[in-house]
């Protein structure tokens, strides 16, 4: 039996990673999203949940669950705080993501794609068998992240924290400039899914 591959796709703020990854998916890909395991691991009532209540404090907790807006509020202004933060989480998102892939091993599926912003400043690529960084003019990355409701501070502060797009690009197997249109994008999606699978 062939070994499922284990593609890891990256890039910058607001670059269409989602995008890509959704193309990969309607092509038979099996994706999972780091935000989204993080999401589902950060309850209040989860081990991981309650290290970060205790890193962040109980404030960040309304209605029963961890607000993803306070925390970002809170470890935004606050480098080393984010650190921490991610000391916590990147761990149990890595630890996720391999069971995840064990379970679509079992699957009939062609690919196994994980979105993970911060691949790289994770150090984490080598857990994966290609990397591709989805990358895209900065200024097009901030209207489409304004777009989302965002402010241009909040660009500013996340940008900051993470690798220069053009770092993420020299450091993938496989660099993807989403600066067209979306049936471009697709088309790239189409093009290194097959090249993948094969």
């Amino acid at each position: 039996m062939l070994k499922l591959k284990k593609i890891a796709v990256t890039g910058g703020i607001s670059s269409g990673k989602s995008t890509f990854c959704q193309y990969l998916k309607e092509l038979g890909a099996e994706t999972i999203n780091a935000d989204t395991v993080v999401h589902r691991l950060l309850s209040p009532n989860t081990i991981l949940g309650l290290q970060v209540i205790d890193l962040l404090g109980p404030d960040i907790v309304k209605n029963d669950r961890i607000d993803r807006s306070i925390v970002a509020s809170k470890v935004f202004s606050d480098y080393k705080l984010l650190d921490q933060l991610e000391g916590l989480l990147h761990p149990a998102v890595f630890r996720e993501t391999e069971r995840l892939y064990q379970e679509a091993v079992q699957q009939a599926f062609s690919l196994f794609v994980a979105e993970i912003p911060l691949l790289f400043e994770a150090k984490k690529e080598t857990d994966f068998d290609t990397t591709i960084a989805v990358i895209a003019d900065e200024t097009l990355c901030l209207r489409r992240f304004l777009a989302k409701g965002f402010n241009e501070r909040d660009y500013e502060l996340r940008a900051k924290h993470q690798l220069p797009q053009q770092e993420k690009a020299k450091r993938a197997n496989i660099a993807i400039y989403n600066n067209g249109s979306i049936k471009e994008l697709k088309k790239a999606a189409e093009f290194y899914y097959h090249q993948l699978v094969s």
